[in-house]
């Protein structure tokens, strides 16, 4: 298996669907500070239970909690939106909701990767990588 991924965010997110989809509750993935950015975004927003960095010689990895054993994952969906070949970038009044505001877009802006409410709140735009609920 190679450690190296034209597009990270979606690898990560494959990887986060997949285990959900199996009933795993943890992954190990390559780390990367995109990667690391938005891990700290689902955690803080509920969505995942915990991360960690492991350092490693020649890359690191995250560490993945997703759910603790014993409970259900609280993700339902998770999708990558703005992909290598189509990015897709809004304006901070076009950011749009999810399932009327049950889910949540991770949007990167200039100051940072952020939930939509939290970049409109900061009348930031920006690129929208993931959409889930």
């Amino acid at each position: 298996m190679s450690l190296q991924s034209t597009d990270q965010v979606a690898d990560l997110i494959t990887r986060i669907r997949n285990a959900v989809m199996v009933g795993k509750n943890e992954i190990l993935v390559p780390t990367s500070k995109l990667k690391a950015g938005l891990l700290e975004v689902l955690t803080k927003n509920g969505y995942i239970a915990s991360y960690d960095i492991i350092e490693g010689t020649p890359r690191g990895m995250l560490h993945v909690v997703i759910n603790e054993p014993g409970t259900i994952a609280k993700i339902n969906e998770i999708a990558k939106v703005s992909k290598p070949g189509r990015r897709v970038y809004s304006a901070a009044d076009d950011l749009p909701t999810i399932k009327s505001g049950r889910g949540m877009i991770v949007v990167s802006t200039s100051k940072g990767l952020m939930t939509g409410r939290e970049a409109k709140k900061n009348r930031l735009g920006g690129e929208i990588l993931v959409k889930v609920w």
